[in-house]
């Protein structure tokens, strides 16, 4: 492309919207802007893309942009098939995103990971791994800092990349050194409309890899392990439970062919899933040159990521679990799987698309004793309880409520987990702004332990604790404990 002598418009002015106008621009292009909202932060990135020449669109302009621009940017947050995108397509106008933007320009090595979780935990691991062996490693893409800002990074850098199924969406030139796809489960159908269409936007990370890259495929997915079927470049695997050509899990211990790497044991972070991505990250250390020895001193020194069955602390001899990054069923039944206490577990939020019974039906044996339903498909979660015939549960309207209701529930020795199975877009921006407000208010709990005050189940703060509304939010709390679980079914 050349950017001097061309016109775009980017839609969506989140962080990957703002870098992508922000390069354009760098590179004199005459970049348009436009955001459906009308955020307080919408506003001041637009003002300053503005600043630095950007043009802001009007809503009624928007119909004009197909004959003024030449390609249309899309933010990941906005679906392929919104009216704007179709309208661009239908005058055969390019239509991309900061990934692909990125993609065209990038000329340092890439490992790309994508699949339905994981995908943060495993960039980070595998970010701080490289760093260990001497190599000069930047995570980057839906991890939170966009791709496009590591257009300029040289060849003597390597860029780990998280790959979501959003930007797959409009991503067509990226090759990565490394492609790697770690689980496919049930997600985001609200938005794909059938597994079918996701499973195909997760193989097209593989598909201008050649036969001098690699792909790393999880064998135990029998969906990603058919995708060896769809690539030219040297396939290898990691599997908890063969013996395979690759990474791999035996008596205890994680392997790299027949070397042995490290224990189990030595793992700091608890749950099979961490296994799978702990081998995931030895496969790609091995093919970037990673020595064993900062290998195991990074996997046995990392910490985990925020969001992802974090304990928050401990209150009144009840530990509280931040796993707000468990936004579908598959995460939260590897959550659940990873617990060792009796748990209260808080669910709720925005559905995407897909049914709950079988979380429910994995509840049956594990060692959650009660679930709290909160949110916008509180509702569907009712009626896939009923359906699975699980039982011990509260039904409650808002995420704060139901966090207060949690606290009541938990008895000492137990852990509150949030792992909701769900979206977080029906009360907060995105899954941080709601782990940071269970933080906000399990620390709340903490304070007024340490100042030996009662823990009341009130949505008002300290300073409001007098107001007579503080007494009547204490007896809805204690009237949603009483109703009968069987009324709830009903």
């Amino acid at each position: 492309m050349y950017l001097q002598r061309q016109v775009f418009l980017v839609f969506g002015l989140s962080k990957s919207g703002r870098a992508a106008a922000e390069f354009l621009l760098s590179r004199g292009a005459v970049t348009y802007i436009y955001d459906e909202l009308s955020t307080e932060r919408i506003e001041q990135t637009a003002q300053e893309l503005e600043s630095k020449g950007a043009k802001r669109v009007k809503k009624e302009e928007l119909s004009r942009m197909t004959e003024v621009c030449d390609g249309l940017v899309l933010s990941p947050g906005i679906p392929i098939d919104h009216p704007l995108a179709v309208a661009f397509k239908r005058n055969r106008l390019a239509v991309l995103g900061e990934t692909e933007l990125a993609a065209r320009y990038m000329r340092c090595p890439l490992v790309a990971v994508t699949g339905t979780n994981g995908k943060t935990t495993t960039v980070t691991m595998l970010t701080e791994t490289l760093k260990k062996g001497g190599l000069n490693a930047h995570a980057c893409g839906n991890i939170g800092t966009p791709m496009i800002e590591f257009a300029q990074a040289t060849e003597q850098e390597i860029c780990v990349a998280e790959i979501s199924s959003y930007q797959l969406e409009t991503l067509q030139s990226l090759r990565p050194h490394i492609a790697m796809v770690l689980n496919i489960t049930e997600d985001h159908l609200n938005r794909h409309y059938n597994m079918e269409n996701y499973v195909f936007l997760k193989s097209k990370l593989l598909k201008n890899c050649t036969e001098a890259e690699y792909v790393v495929l999880n064998y135990d997915d029998p969906t990603v392990r058919t995708f060896a079927e769809k690539t030219k470049a040297k396939v290898v695997y990691f599997s908890v439970r063969e013996r395979v050509s690759g990474a791999y899990y035996e008596n205890g211990d994680l392997y790299f062919g027949k070397e042995k790497i490290l224990s189990v044991s030595d793992l700091p972070l608890g749950g099979l899933h961490n296994v799978q991505n702990a081998l995931a990250v030895i496969l790609a250390a091995k093919i970037m040159g990673v020595k064993n020895a900062d290998i195991v001193s990074a996997l046995t020194e990392f910490k985990g990521v925020r969001h992802r069955i974090e304990v928050v602390g401990e209150v009144d001899g009840v530990t509280y679990i931040d796993d707000s990054k468990g936004t579908n069923v598959d995460a939260t039944i590897k959550a659940i799987e990873s617990m060792n206490a009796d748990t209260v577990l808080l669910l709720g939020g925005k559905n995407k698309g897909y049914e709950y019974e079988k979380l429910f039906e994995k509840l049956a044996g594990s060692k959650v004793v009660h679930a709290i339903f909160y949110g916008e498909n509180r509702f569907e979660l009712l009626k896939s309880a009923g359906k699975a015939a699980f039982v011990n549960f509260t039904l409650c309207d808002t995420f704060e409520f139901a966090v207060r209701i949690a606290a009541l529930k938990a008895n000492r020795g137990q852990c509150v987990l949030l792992s909701p199975a769900s979206a977080s877009f029906d009360e907060f921006a995105n899954y941080e702004e709601r782990g940071d407000k269970f933080v906000e208010i399990v620390q709340s709990f903490i304070q007024k332990q340490e100042a030996k005050a009662p823990l009341e189940p009130s949505v008002a703060t300290d300073d409001e604790s007098d107001d007579p509304a503080s007494d009547d939010a204490d007896a809805d709390v204690e009237a949603a404990l009483a109703v009968d679980e069987e009324e709830q079914m009903e």
